[in-house]
């Protein structure tokens, strides 16, 4: 069966980096789009971070733009999201999520699996 695993999360200071991986695995990785989105208590989950199959495409909501990364390696069938100077705000449980479809990458209805989330916690 299908499974994302997400790792990489934690407590960081405002300023901080982390950057969280991925892990895919029963799909055909380098079929897929993937993303990145985030939950913060009592919020919707909202798009972070998207990236097609080759990798050749990047799309980032407009809050992160500029300070988060992400990128993929299909050798090793895992997705990443690099981020710097970050902000209390970014505080949420991030999920990772694949698509076989094309389209938009934002709705998270477009994602056929998603992973578990990682906590990440930015302190002030």
């Amino acid at each position: 069966q299908v499974q994302l695993v997400e790792s990489g999360g934690g407590l960081v200071q405002a300023g901080g980096s982390l950057r969280l991986s991925c892990a895919a695995s029963g799909l055909t990785f380098s079929n897929v789009g993937m993303g990145w989105f985030r939950q913060a208590p009592g919020k919707e989950r909202e798009f972070v971070a998207g990236i097609n199959w080759t990798g050749g495409n990047t799309y980032y909501t407009d809050s992160v733009k500029g300070r988060f990364t992400i990128s993929r390696d299909n050798a090793k069938n895992t997705v990443y999201l690099q981020m710097n100077s970050l902000k209390p705000e970014d505080t949420a449980v991030y999920y990772c999520a694949s698509k076989y479809l094309g389209g938009s990458y934002v709705s998270t209805e477009r994602y056929d699996y998603w992973g578990q989330g990682t906590q990440v916690t930015v302190s002030s």
